[in-house]
């Protein structure tokens, strides 16, 4: 490969990733945003118990948090 190719296949790369970093970046952002609203749905954590570790909620019946995996009290 000649140095015109192998700049144009750099160029190229560079123009890959920049939009891939791009695409990303919004994607985060919209994840952000839309996490951040109110959600039109009711939730109820009655009969659930809050790992003091992590704060995850686990049902009632649950020995261990689903998430950190430690024991829960009671």
């Amino acid at each position: 490969m000649d140095q015109t190719t192998q700049l144009l296949v750099l160029i190229a790369a560079l123009a890959v990733l920049a939009i891939s970093v791009t695409i990303m970046r919004r994607r985060q952002r919209e994840d952000r945003d839309r996490l951040g609203r109110e959600t039109p749905f009711a939730t109820s954590t009655e009969g659930e118990k809050r790992c003091p570790n992590c704060g995850m909620f686990n049902t009632a019946q649950a020995r261990n948090c689903v998430s950190c995996k430690r024991r829960l009290p009671g």
